[in-house]
């Protein structure tokens, strides 16, 4: 029975309406020491969140000497300007400024994005006669404003068209612009860098960039969270800016542009961007190429200005919700075993949430250190209980919860300072039953927890589409109090992992869906220890074994979850055979959006990275090593290189391509890139322990043995009383899990309804059918059958064509153990399929249906 203990609840309800962290820039003579930097996705001035409210300005007709902005007193007249409407950053799309606009910008409290015109020079990929060097230029652009104060971040380019990136190919696009980043990395290494895309060019591959930025102008909003959500995914670990958003009063009226305006920078923000650019500041532009007929400024070409800018300052001041939302209850619940170490950074972020109304619950499952005292300290609601698992601690927090929101945060994780915001808007917005959001490792944890955050084996969430996910990870998930009461809360057999996963499924089986949202992060320590790394993914394997018994349908033959969605993390590992993604450019290509998809992988590219191929592995070299005393072995030699080759080069590949920020040049990333390959090696061999241990065997039979016969067989049962056919089957599905079966629905397109997997080997299908007759009556037809999967025949002809050789060679020893392993696989299949086919059997006879005939 678990022992509450009550203290105080945090000081939560009452915030500021701008305190710290909502993105208003300081005093120019404050700021001006302090630079932008990335942290997950959101920039950072200091320890303050910064979210860019910008404006686009320019282009403007050049002097004589070319010069853009050589009136300084104009531009002194629109900052200061801008700084009163509430804008803090300033764009110059197409021309490097003069360093005297970046003073005028600082003493504004403005930052300035600066262009770097790469666009410009993209031709000279194609005709190099002549060309200029356009790294030279680059680099002199950028020494002229490197390390200013008034400094955002350097745009490579702005929309390399779609046409010229289709006839270039996007391979020498991206390595043009990774070039130019490198220039700049080089001649300034504090400066951030991003590349102005927009969705013609939406299948550039970047992951360089320090930040994404995209130009998007669509008048419909909910086309917009949708496109957004898409940037999103593409963006990852990253903050994504609007560079552009914007309507043309001319067309559409001053009213309908404030309008328009309000919505787009409240969209953008509550999916989760970083900053947007509005375009543009005034309708003064320079018409170099023919466009005369529009007007996106929120000022005229005078400077009066227009409704827009109204609009767009209520919406820069309430970033990044509205002041005016009415925000539910949250009871944030943190459970602990041992957590001393971590547990106090988690409270700490927790006291500074930005959130309304909230509480905090720390669950203490019966800790021998000092969780309990450390969580005194910031006065949650306390519940010690006894060592009784992550599940049981997870069900008390619920049952303590009084917000119809429960959040679930993990004692070695640090929360944003907005992420139960983020969080809470998508309930309200959305019907979901439960929503969560990215985990992103924070640096400074030292150099192997950052090779585990790239490692295999990690918190990952799974998406169905850019907004509905599959699963979210345990670390930072949130549910409706009412739907996770509705299931029973946790399941307790879950004892320190896989109660996530089950829940999410447990969920969904219900009807209910669960939401994603990119910026609702949370920062979460990984195993800073190889030995550590090594008992979780093991504990991992364990977990997964016991969902194999509880969602077999979830799984394949041999025992690996069928996810619907697609995994998100930093850790995955690359996988081998290259099969080329399609670009979809639109006919003659001139689609709007064009997407980069990519093939599903082969089963043969993920067949290194399971756990069965290292116990293939080890058969192999436990041959070659009995080789040494009976010599037909040696055949096993090569084989058992060959073996080790494709995980060596899958680890390879992927710790090569993992980005190490905090590591330094030479010999310290050549650490991390070894240690990194050695956790994606030994990552399946700790998942193969845990099942092994478990029960997940490739050997693994799920169906009670019985005597049946192996060829298909039908029955029919007369039945008195009409009951639909679908009721009947779910009576029999039930019936069979009862007796401990492992059984499958079919799907849409199956001609089969339900499926009793005995094992890997063989398994049984049953196929229904009815007919209805008068006074309510009905005769059931079914049939039954035995069904062989194709890797059992395979592996017995493989054996058995290994012992014909040996027998012909006249190595009868060696013909003789190669013919009993081609008769077990045999044998297992009879087993196996008899096994099934008994089960149903049986479990028909039990059901009382009818008169059998």
């Amino acid at each position: 029975m678990a022992h509450p203990i009550r203290v105080a609840s945090l000081p939560v309800g009452v915030s500021p309406t701008h305190g710290p962290g909502d993105g208003r820039l300081a005093p120019a003579s404050i700021q001006s020491a302090a630079r932008p930097y990335v942290r997950g996705k959101f920039l950072f001035v200091g320890d303050e969140k910064l979210y860019i409210r910008g404006v686009t300005y320019g282009a403007f007709a050049p002097d004589a000497q070319g010069n853009e902005y050589q009136d300084l007193a104009k531009v002194e007249r629109d900052f200061a300007q801008m700084a009163t409407a509430g804008i803090n950053a300033v764009r110059i799309p197409h021309t490097m400024p003069p360093r005297a606009l970046l003073d005028v910008a600082q003493r504004h409290g403005l930052r300035v994005m600066v262009g770097l015109s790469a666009e410009q020079y993209v031709g000279y990929l194609i005709d190099r006669q002549g060309a200029p060097d356009v790294e030279a230029l680059v680099a002199a652009k950028v020494r002229d404003c490197a390390g200013h104060p008034g400094l955002l971040c350097y745009a490579l380019g702005n929309e390399i068209a779609a046409p010229m990136a289709r006839w270039l190919g996007p391979e020498r696009v991206q390595s043009y612009l990774e070039r130019l980043y490198r220039v700049v990395k080089r001649e300034d290494p504090e400066g951030l860098v991003t590349y102005v895309n927009y969705p013609t060019t939406e299948y550039l591959v970047l992951p360089f960039l320090d930040l994404l930025s995209f130009n998007v102008y669509l008048e419909s909003q909910d086309r917009l969270k949708l496109y957004l959500a898409r940037l999103q995914n593409i963006a990852g670990d990253r903050p994504l800016l609007m560079s552009e958003l914007g309507l043309d009063s001319l067309r559409n009226g001053e009213r309908a542009q404030a309008q328009v305006l309000d919505w787009q920078v409240r969209t953008a923000f509550a999916g989760g961007c970083a900053g947007v650019f509005i375009f543009s500041w005034t309708d003064e532009w320079y018409r170099h190429q023919g466009v005369a007929d529009w007007a996106f400024g929120l000022t005229r070409a005078d400077r009066s200005p227009k409704l827009g800018l109204g609009a767009v300052r209520e919406a820069f001041d309430d970033v990044p919700f509205s002041s005016r939302l009415h925000w539910p209850r949250v009871s944030v619940v943190v459970c602990s075993y041992n957590g001393a170490r971590t547990i106090g950074d988690c409270l700490d972020g927790l006291a500074r949430l930005d959130y309304p109304d909230y509480e905090v619950i720390v669950v203490d499952d019966g800790s021998r250190d000092a969780t309990a005292a450390i969580a005194r300290r910031y006065a949650p609601v306390l519940i010690q209980t006894p060592n009784r698992g992550l599940s049981h601690a997870r069900n008390a927090g619920l049952a303590a919860a009084t917000g119809e929101i429960v959040a679930y945060i993990d004692d070695d994780a640090r929360p944003d300072p907005q992420w139960l915001r983020y969080l809470a808007a998508t309930f309200m917005s959305t019907a979901h039953a439960g929503v969560g959001g990215p985990n992103i490792a924070p640096p400074g944890d030292g150099p192997i927890a950052e090779c585990v955050a790239r490692a295999p084996g990690g918190p990952v969430h799974v998406l169905l589409n850019d907004r509905e996910a599959e699963h979210i990870p345990g670390c930072n998930m949130a549910f409706r109090k009412s739907c996770l009461e509705a299931i029973g809360g946790f399941d307790p057999q879950f004892r320190t992992a896989g109660d996530d996963v089950d829940v999410c499924w447990r969920l969904q089986e219900r009807g209910w869906t669960l939401g994603f949202h990119p910026a609702a992060l949370v920062w979460h320590h990984r195993r800073n220890s190889l030995r550590t790394y090594w008992r979780q993914q093991i504990g991992y394997g364990r977990a997964e074994a016991m969902l194999e018994r509880k969602w077999p349908e979830k799984y394949n033959g041999p025992g690996h979850v069928r996810w619907a969605g697609r995994i998100y993390g930093p850790g995955l590992t690359r996988l081998l055979g290259w099969r080329p993604a399609r670009i979809y450019h639109g006919v003659w290509g001139c689609a709007p959006f064009q997407s980069l998809y990519e093939p599903a992988p082969s089963v043969l590219a993920f067949l290194p990275q399971m756990p069965e191929w290292h116990l293939l592995t080890a058969t192999l070299w436990a041959m070659a090593g009995l080789s040494l005393v009976y010599e037909p072995l040696k055949v096993a030699v090569p084989l058992a290189v060959a073996a080790l080759l494709p995980p060596i080069a899958q680890a390879t590949l992927s710790a090569t391509r993992a980005s190490f920020p905090e590591a330094p040049r030479g010999i310290g990333r050549l650490k991390r890139v070894v240690v990194t390959a050695f956790l994606h090696l030994v990552q399946p061999l700790a998942r193969l322990g845990g099942r092994l241990r478990a029960g997940l065997t490739p050997w693994r039979q799920r169906a009670k043995r019985g005597r049946a016969p192996l060829w298909p067989l039908t029955a029919s049962v007369w039945s008195e009383q009409w009951i639909p056919l679908d009721q009947r089957l779910r009576a029999l599905e039930t019936r069979l899990r009862s007796e401990g079966a492992c059984v499958l629905r079919g799907e849409e397109h199956d001609c089969w309804d339900l499926e009793v997997r005995a094992g890997i080997l063989g398994t049984a299908r049953l196929l229904a059918g009815a007919e209805d007759h008068a006074g309510g009556k009905q005769l059931l037809r079914l049939r039954w059958w035995p069904l062989v999967p194709v890797r059992g025949p395979m592996l017995a002809l493989a054996f058995a064509a290994l012992a014909g050789v040996a027998a012909n060679a006249h190595l009868w020893g060696a013909a003789v153990l190669l013919g009993l392993g081609a008769a077990l696989p045999a044998l297992n299949i009879v087993e196996q399929c008899m096994a099934g086919m008994a089960t149903i059997q049986r479990t028909l006879q039990d059901l009382n249906w009818g008169t059998w005939r």
